[in-house]
C-alpha cells in the first residue's frame, strides 16, 4: 500500500516554530526544498515581499519591544535601522533576483566550436541565521532576504538577549511564511551552541568572534560552510591637514549611535600631537550639547544588560587606575554612571597605555580612546598590532596619506569622513577579514553568499579529452606533449624577461 503524501505547510496555516523541535525544522525544511525543487523568481520575489511587509507591518511593535529589550532605545534609531533600514537591501533583492538567477554562458566562441559552458547560480537548500542583539532584526533579516533571493529555505535565529523583539518576531512569522520557507528558532528550542550543530547548507552567525569561533568550529564538524560577521576595535586616523571641530563632531556622533553598541562604531582614534587637547575639548563639547540630560532622556540608548553595564565600566575604571585620564559628560544633578538605568556616561580616555584592557577589548559602549601621533607610521603600526577591524575610518581628504594607510593596513572595509556609508551601497560588499570575520553579504554579495557556482559543460567535439589522457599512449601523443611543453617554456620565459625588466 503506498503511503499517502504529506500536505505541505503553506503560509497561512500559522503552525507555530515553537511547536517543532528544531531538528524537525531543519527536516521539514529540508524535506520543502527536495520536493518543491528549485524555485521561480516569482516565489523568491513573493518571500522577499513577506519578508518587508512583516516588518512594515508590525513596526510599532517591533520598536516597543526593542526600546523594552534595552530599556531605552529611541524609537527613531530602530525604525531607521531594525526596519527601514532592512528595506535599502530587501528592495534591490527583489529587483535583481531574476536577473542573478540566470545561467550564465561563460565562453560563445568555444560553445560554437562543441565545447559549451555554462555557470548556474543554484540555491544551497537550507540556510542558518544566527542574530546579535545590537541590531537584532537587520542583522538577520538582511541576510534572510538574500537567502530567499538565492532560492534557499531559512531558520532564523535571533538573539536570545533581545527576548521580546524575538518572542514579537516568532509571533507574528506565521502569518506571513509557513515553517516550510522560514522558521524563527527561540530560545524554547535550545541555546545558540544548539542552533550551531545543526546539519544546515550553509550557517551565518553575526557576533563577537569569541563566540564566532564557536560556530565556525561546529559547523566545522559537518563540514558546513560559514560566514561570520564579528566585531572589532575601529580605528579613526583623523589626516594632520583635517579642521579638528569637524572632524570631533563626526567621531563624537558617530561613537554614540545606540548607545556605542554598534560594530562600526569608531574604538579609538588618532590625532595629531599638537591637536589632541582640541580635538578632546572639542568631543566633549559635542557629546554635552548633544546630551543635555542622560538619565531621563529617552535618546540616549541603555548598556543591553547588567552584564555589559559592568564589563564596559570596568574597562574605565581599570584604565584610569593604571594612569589614563577619563573627560566624560555628566549633566547637573545626575549621579552617572547609573547600574539601575543601565547609562554610562559619554567617556573620552587619554593616555592610555599597553597593560590596560581597554587596549585589547571591544569596548561596544560608550567610550572613545585617542591617541596622539607625530607621523602616519605610528598610527599604521599600532593598528597592525592589533586584530585586522571591521573597519577603518579616515577623516581628511582622499589623498596620497589615505593610499598609504589602505595599502599598509588590513580592514573589512574603509570609511572617509562619514559612518558606514558602504551599508547604503548595492555594489559594496559588507564583510570583515581575519579576526573582524570571513565572507561578506549586500546585494549581489549576499546573493553569491547563499548560492553555489555550478559549472555545467556539454561537448559536442570529435576528439575526447578522456582520449588524450588515458592510455596508451601513442608516439604522436609524446610529440604533442613535447610541442606543448616548448611552448609553454617559451610563454613563461617571455614573461620572466618582461618582469625582469620592470
Amino acid at each position: 500500500m503506498t503511503k499517502p503524501a504529506e500536505t505541505p505547510v503553506r503560509a497561512g496555516d500559522k503552525v507555530s516554530s515553537e511547536s517543532h523541535s528544531l531538528t524537525e525544522l531543519l527536516e521539514i525544511q529540508k524535506a520543502a526544498f527536495l520536493r518543491d525543487g528549485i524555485p521561480d523568481a516569482a516565489t523568491r520575489v513573493d518571500r522577499i515581499n513577506r519578508l518587508g511587509q512583516m516588518l512594515l507591518d508590525n513596526a510599532d511593535e517591533i520598536t516597543a519591544a526593542l526600546n523594552e529589550d534595552f530599556g531605552t532605545r529611541p524609537r527613531e534609531l530602530s525604525i531607521a535601522t531594525d526596519v527601514a533600514g532592512c528595506l535599502i537591501d530587501l528592495t534591490h533583492q527583489r529587483r535583481s533576483a531574476e536577473k542573478w538567477m540566470k545561467e550564465t554562458n561563460v565562453s560563445k566562441i568555444q560553445g560554437a566550436l562543441g565545447y559549451k559552458q555554462r555557470l548556474r547560480h543554484d540555491p544551497l537548500g537550507v540556510v542558518g541565521i544566527m542574530g546579535p542583539w545590537n541590531f537584532p532584526l537587520q542583522l538577520t533579516i538582511v541576510p534572510a532576504g538574500s537567502a530567499f533571493a538565492a532560492g534557499n529555505r531559512v531558520l532564523l535565529r535571533p538573539s536570545s538577549i533581545t527576548a521580546k523583539t524575538t518572542a514579537v518576531i516568532a509571533r507574528v512569522a506565521p502569518d506571513y511564511f509557513s515553517i516550510e520557507e522560514l522558521a524563527v528558532v527561540t530560545s524554547a528550542h535550545g541555546g545558540g551552541s544548539d542552533f550551531a550543530k545543526l546539519k544546515v547548507d550553509h550557517m551565518f552567525f553575526t557576533g563577537s568572534p569569541e563566540v564566532g569561533a564557536s560556530v565556525a568550529q561546529e559547523a566545522a564538524k559537518n563540514l558546513i560552510p560559514v560566514t561570520l560577521e564579528l566585531g572589532g576595535k575601529n580605528p579613526v586616523i583623523v589626516d594632520a591637514t583635517q579642521d579638528i571641530t569637524e572632524a570631533a563632531n563626526f567621531i563624537a556622533d558617530a561613537r554614540m549611535i545606540n548607545g556605542g553598541q554598534v560594530c562600526l562604531c569608531p574604538d579609538y582614534v588618532f590625532v595629531p600631537e599638537s591637536k589632541v587637547g582640541e580635538f578632546t575639548e572639542k568631543v566633549v563639547a559635542r557629546w554635552t550639547k548633544n546630551f543635555p540630560t542622560i538619565l531621563t532622556n529617552d535618546q540616549y540608548t541603555s548598556t543591553i544588560n547588567e552584564k555589559n553595564y559592568t564589563r564596559i565600566t570596568g574597562l574605565i575604571d581599570d584604565a584610569v587606575e593604571l594612569g589614563a585620564t577619563k573627560h566624560q559628560v555628566i549633566p547637573a544633578g545626575e549621579a552617572l554612571p547609573n547600574a539601575d538605568a543601565r547609562k554610562i556616561p559619554p567617556t573620552l580616555l587619554t593616555g592610555v597605555k599597553a597593560g590596560m584592557k581597554i587596549e585589547e577589548d571591544e569596548v561596544f559602549g560608550p567610550v572613545l580612546t585617542v591617541y596622539p601621533y607625530r607621523n602616519l607610521s605610528e598610527a599604521i603600526d599600532k593598528i597592525n598590532s592589533a586584530g585586522h577591524p571591521l573597519t577603518l575610518y579616515w577623516v581628511g581628504d582622499d589623498n596620497e596619506n589615505l593610499k598609504r594607510v589602505a595599502d599598509n593596513t588590513r580592514s573589512g572595509s574603509i570609511s572617509g569622513n562619514d559612518f558606514a556609508l558602504h551599508l547604503l551601497s548595492h555594489g559594496l560588499p559588507f564583510g570583515g577579514v581575519g579576526r573582524s570575520g570571513m565572507g561578506n553579504y549586500h546585494g549581489k554579495f549576499g546573493f553569491d553568499t547563499f548560492s553555489h557556482a555550478r559549472a555545467v559543460t556539454v561537448s559536442t567535439m570529435p576528439i575526447k579529452f578522456a582520449e588524450l589522457v588515458s592510455a596508451p599512449f601513442t608516439k604522436s601523443d609524446t610529440r604533442l606533449t613535447n610541442a606543448q611543453m616548448k611552448m609553454w617554456n617559451f610563454i613563461q620565459g617571455r614573461a620572466s624577461r618582461k618582469s625582469a625588466k620592470r
